[in-house]
Formats: C-alpha cells, sequence, structure tokens
C-alpha cells in the first residue's frame, strides 16, 4: 500500500479528474471534478451510491425538488455542503464561481433516501482541545455515518482541519474497514506526513493515502501549513464500520 501522487505535480483540468488505483485497493472510486463558473452538471450513477463534497467553490445543487446553495471560500474557515446519493439517484450541480467538489463512489445495491447536508448540518468536534498540550488539537468534521445516514448506504463521509504543526488521528489509531484521505494544503505548497503502520510518507496537495489491513495511522502538518483530508470509510458487509480502536498503550495518554 503506498501514498498515490498522481495529481501532484499537475494541475486538475476542468471535468472529472480520476485517481487511478484508489478502487482495486479500497473499493472507493475518487475523482476531483473541477468546474468553470456558470456551468451545470448532472450525476447520477447506476450501480454505485455518491457522496458529493464540495471543496471549495459557490453554486447551487438541485435534489428531487430541492435546491440547496452552497458557498465555501476555503476550508479553513467553512464547513462543507455535502450530497449523498443512491444508486439511480441524480443530482445537478450548477457553479457560479470555479467549483471543486470531491466524487466518492463505491458499489451498492441497496436503496435508500438521499440527503444534502449544509454547513448547519455537519457535527464539528474540537477533538484534542485542552488534551496533551493541544499539540494533536484538530476539528473534525462529520458528515455522515451509520448514525446519521441510512443503514443501506455503505459510506462514511468527513474532514479533518490539521492546524499547523500538530497532530491528528492521534493517538495513533486502526480499523479494519479500508479508508481514504485526500489531501489539501494552505498554502498549496506546504506539506506533512502521514503514518501508516512503519511506513512514513511525505504528503503535498492532492495526494491520497489509501488505508487498508488494520493498519496504523496518524498525521501531522508542517509548521506554517493547514493541511486538510477528506476521509472517506467503506461499509463492508460483514464488518460495518462503528469507530476506531487506539493502539496500546496509547490509549492511556487521553486520561
Amino acid at each position: 500500500m503506498s501514498l498515490i501522487t498522481q495529481f501532484r505535480e499537475k494541475d486538475f483540468t476542468k471535468g472529472f479528474n480520476h485517481y487511478n488505483g484508489v478502487f482495486e485497493k479500497t473499493g472507493i472510486y475518487f475523482d476531483i471534478l473541477l468546474m468553470e463558473e456558470n456551468k451545470k452538471i448532472e450525476i447520477c450513477d447506476a450501480e454505485n451510491e455518491i457522496a458529493i463534497v464540495i471543496i471549495n467553490g459557490t453554486g447551487n445543487i438541485e435534489y428531487e425538488d430541492s435546491k440547496i446553495l452552497f458557498n465555501r471560500n476555503d476550508w479553513i474557515e467553512h464547513d462543507p455542503t455535502v450530497a449523498h446519493l443512491a444508486p439511480n439517484e441524480g443530482a445537478i450541480i450548477t457553479s457560479t464561481t470555479v467549483t471543486k467538489a470531491a466524487i466518492v463512489k463505491t458499489p451498492n445495491s441497496n436503496t435508500f433516501k438521499g440527503m444534502i447536508y449544509t454547513p448547519a448540518d455537519i457535527d464539528t468536534e474540537h477533538r484534542g482541545k485542552d488534551q496533551l498540550d493541544n499539540t494533536c488539537y484538530r476539528l473534525v468534521r462529520l458528515a455522515f455515518d451509520r448514525t446519521i445516514a441510512p443503514p443501506q448506504s455503505k459510506l462514511v463521509i468527513g474532514e479533518v482541519l490539521n492546524f499547523p504543526g500538530k497532530w491528528s488521528s492521534y493517538p495513533p489509531h486502526h480499523h479494519s474497514q479500508p479508508e481514504i484521505y485526500y489531501y489539501e494544503f494552505s498554502p498549496q505548497w506546504g506539506y506533512g506526513h502521514g503514518e501508516l503502520g512503519e511506513d512514513v510518507y511525505k504528503i503535498r496537495q492532492s495526494d491520497i493515502l489509501p488505508i487498508t489491513d488494520s493498519r496504523v495511522h496518524s498525521q501531522t502538518s508542517a509548521p506554517g501549513f493547514h493541511m486538510y483530508y477528506l476521509w472517506c470509510i467503506r461499509h463492508p458487509d460483514e464488518n460495518p464500520y462503528d469507530g476506531f480502536t487506539y493502539i496500546k498503550p496509547f490509549e492511556k495518554m487521553l486520561d
């Protein structure tokens, strides 16, 4: 398992930018959709459940009889708008400015009622605050998991805002379900490090880290750089995600 750096050295082009190899490792398809201003696109898939996460931009999402406006200038100060669609459900995205969205898919034969989560719906946790001298203080933004989405769903979607020079996904932890991290930095030329078991990767803008096989993972950002990552977990049929486990003896550090 290794870091995917496919878009590290090149800009996204308009339309769908597909990350090769992510599905083969995790069972999750991942694309970045880049829309120019005043464009419209419909997203629907007969075989896959979809999550659409607005990373930045202004516009609206139409789903059934509702039209939800989004306005996200950046991911430091603003929470996302997230559309969650069952197979065969469709949504129309209309951009009024240049808009970047993550398109996350996984195969699912179940049917359920989709949902659009606005920033007001996002549960933001100040995780690590007042612990370990705030060295692992970060914002964890949960869009949906099994406690929020229908049980027929096979995705968990959230974000982490890793403050400069601090740690996240800490203390080190693991879970058996496959996961991906998609990273961005502010400024964009920043970097961080991602631990995956005993391997450590230097993380750059637009990288993806696939996490499988219950490997332990933690992250840190270099001083001076905010690090953002979108985290996506797939529920296996036999073992849906319901949380993570800290490795010993780190679980005692937060007592």
